[in-house]
């Protein structure tokens, strides 16, 4: 049976790229691109994954012997000695300027 017919998948295909060790419909994506056009079969990619592929199977494929460990790292804290400040227009040239502006007339010749 079709699973995304965008891209004719069908769930033998998912279940063949789950045996694979594709456990999420990104997996899936990467692997066959289903649920990456309308997106209306990742709901149906998510329920055949829950069932092959479940939480518990891919925590332990993370505590395997010789798995990277999953890590997030943490931004070291900034340091700030002083404030920072951006430069500010003097306020009487931006007037002038913007005056400048406000006088210029547009011509209907182009």
């Amino acid at each position: 049976m079709y699973v995304c017919s965008c891209f004719g998948i069908t769930e033998a295909q998912v279940k063949k790229h789950a045996d694979a060790g594709a456990c999420t419909p990104r997996q899936i994506a990467s692997a066959c691109k289903a649920g990456t056009d309308c997106g209306g079969c990742v709901r149906r990619i998510q329920a055949l994954l829950g069932r092959d592929c479940s939480r518990r199977d891919l925590v332990g494929r993370q505590r395997e012997p010789g798995a990277a460990p999953v890590t997030h790292p943490v931004p070291a804290a900034a340091s700030v000695t002083h404030p920072v400040t951006a430069p500010v227009a003097n306020p009487v040239t931006a007037g002038v300027a913007l005056s400048a502006i406000r006088d210029v007339q547009l011509s209907d010749a182009a």
